[in-house]
């Protein structure tokens, strides 16, 4: 009977135990969430399959070099096929999480658009592109996407706080040479610009960005503005950005912060630590009872 109680428990605890760790696992993907997609509305002829060897062969070079760097472009195929395409991860992502949220991205582009002659999937934390030779080309001005927050805060003095917040990024970018997130009174703010864009064009693509987010966003708490060579994204905390460490072992000299909606590699090591500490009192409680019903049938015994 006593032997029976102590099973019932262990059930008990297991399933309790198990489900957090479900939460790890959610905790640290948020980089892959996806944002958007863009797919050409023309699908490339390919009797002979060249272009999906081609194709093929760019997925595996970008995915490679994602262990190694945050930015990549590459060209291949023949003079008839060539494709170009690249990658990028967010600036404060380190290479282990970059090849994490790159590798996702081939699979996803042939879920999402197949084989169209034109691709440009954007995941939280990294975004791949890629192009047959003769495709039209767009602005790097142009707006892709852009998302606000639901919630607004208007006459409080954050418009104000913001646009500081704006200004502060905007010049952060130049010295960050392309990546930089930081925080003012309570505002969080990130920008990045595509890793071949200069200094010069990157701060006037953020700066194209920023005013686009003001606009369209006006007093949301949030919002997260996506063109074509540059992304910003913003939020704002009215008690304190959660001071949480950045997923990331080698940050961009640029970044002064990581976004604190998305750096969840603390998180997740707080609840496997949790879990650990839950399962060890968990087995020591069930060891004490496993002791205690062996006393009793002893003593029974006798």
């Amino acid at each position: 009977m006593g032997l029976s109680i102590s099973f019932l428990i262990t059930i008990f605890l297991m399933s309790l135990l198990f489900p957090d760790l479900n939460v790890v696992e959610s905790a640290t993907t948020e980089y892959t969430t996806l944002i958007y997609k863009g797919c050409a509305k023309q699908q490339f002829s390919d009797p002979s399959g060249l272009y999906s060897q081609a194709l093929s062969a760019m997925f595996g070079s970008l995915v490679s070099q994602s262990t190694k760097t945050r930015f990549y472009k590459t060209t291949t195929g023949t003079s008839q096929t060539t494709i170009t395409g690249l990658f990028q991860c967010r600036g404060d992502l380190s290479n282990h999480d970059c090849y994490n949220c790159v590798s996702r991205l081939p699979v996803l582009s042939d879920k999402l658009c197949g084989k169209t002659i034109a691709s440009r999937v954007q995941l939280s934390g990294c975004y791949l592109l890629y192009e047959v030779a003769g495709f039209s080309q767009i602005s790097g001005m142009e707006m892709l996407f852009k998302t606000c927050g639901k919630n607004n805060i208007a006459g409080t003095g954050f418009e104000e706080r913001r646009d500081t917040a704006f200004g502060v990024m905007q010049n952060g970018v130049v010295s960050g040479h392309g990546f930089y997130a930081t925080t003012y009174e309570s505002v969080y703010v990130l920008g990045q610009c595509e890793g071949d864009v200069g200094d010069s064009d990157c701060s006037g693509c953020v700066k194209n960005a920023l005013e686009k987010a003001q606009v369209e966003c006006g007093s949301s708490i949030s919002g997260q503005i996506y063109l074509h060579k540059c992304f910003i994204a913003y939020s704002y905390y009215p008690n304190g950005v959660p001071r949480r460490s950045s997923s990331s072992s080698s940050s961009s000299s640029g970044s002064s912060n990581s976004d604190p909606s998305s750096s969840t590699g603390a998180t997740g090591k707080t609840v496997a630590i949790i879990v650990g500490g839950a399962a060890g009192v968990g087995f020591l409680v069930i060891c004490l009872l496993f002791a205690k019903n062996l006393m009793k049938k002893k003593h029974d015994d006798y």
